[in-house]
């Protein structure tokens, strides 16, 4: 519903009513966005009135049709680009899969970080050095040379190391995947965001040397008034 004390006009495409706030003249719209809707209104006049509403959707459509014209058939994710671009809203999101991990990843992601660091790696070469030491000093030793033992237990190790190593890989994959989704949105929208502007500055500066040309077309004319003889 309108606000009162506001005028009250006609979107030329959609035909609601909308108050003053949410239409926009087709002149001040950008030239593509402004091709796009004749293409499906071509009895759109000069004049008319477009809506907010209305605009949001062409500027879906058209940057569709962009993506499509260059890549092929669009992805889930330009799509979702091209509807954030018309809403005007943001790409960018927090990655929070660190918050929704579960215990066993918890627990893989902690001793696959333990295992690639210097205190692992002291601890098991103290551990290493003790049992060697001890089996060789002590009397009569519970794992004697050649340390069969010691190979079962590394053996062990080894084999559940490695499986715990790859669940905190791919969790690390997962996570690089969803950063280089977000970059490649943030960079997509970055890019027709820049044409957008180029595209705007261009339209403006036209419409400004237009205006210069007829200002100045008007003071020539007064020039010529002045210098007639009275």
């Amino acid at each position: 519903m309108s606000k009162p004390g506001k005028s009250n006009g006609l979107c030329a495409i959609s035909g609601k009513e909308w108050s003053s706030d949410h239409l926009v003249p087709i002149s001040l719209i950008r030239p593509r966005l402004t091709r796009r809707m004749r293409r499906d209104h071509p009895e759109l006049a000069d004049t008319a009135l477009i809506s907010q509403e209305t605009i949001n959707h062409y500027r879906h459509l058209y940057v569709e049709e962009l993506l499509a014209a260059d890549g092929g058939e669009l992805t889930a994710l330009e799509r979702d680009v091209a509807r954030r671009i018309a809403d005007q809203g943001a790409v960018t999101c927090s990655l929070d899969i660190e918050v929704q991990r579960t215990f066993g990843e918890t627990v893989s992601d902690g001793l696959a970080s333990f295992g690639g660091s210097w205190k692992f790696l002291i601890s098991f070469g103290l551990v290493l050095a003790a049992w060697l030491i001890g089996n060789l000093a002590a009397g009569v030793p519970f794992d004697p040379y050649p340390f069969i033992l010691l190979n079962l237990v590394l053996s062990c190790l080894a084999a559940v190391q490695a499986p715990i190593i790859m669940m905190s890989q791919r969790r690390q994959e997962d996570k690089d995947r969803l950063r280089a989704q977000n970059d490649y949105q943030v960079n997509l929208k970055a890019e027709l965001e820049i044409q957008y502007l180029h595209e705007k500055l261009d339209h403006l500066m036209s419409h400004q040397w237009q205006r210069l040309a007829e200002i100045q077309q008007i003071q020539l004319d007064l020039m010529e008034e002045a210098r007639r003889p009275r």
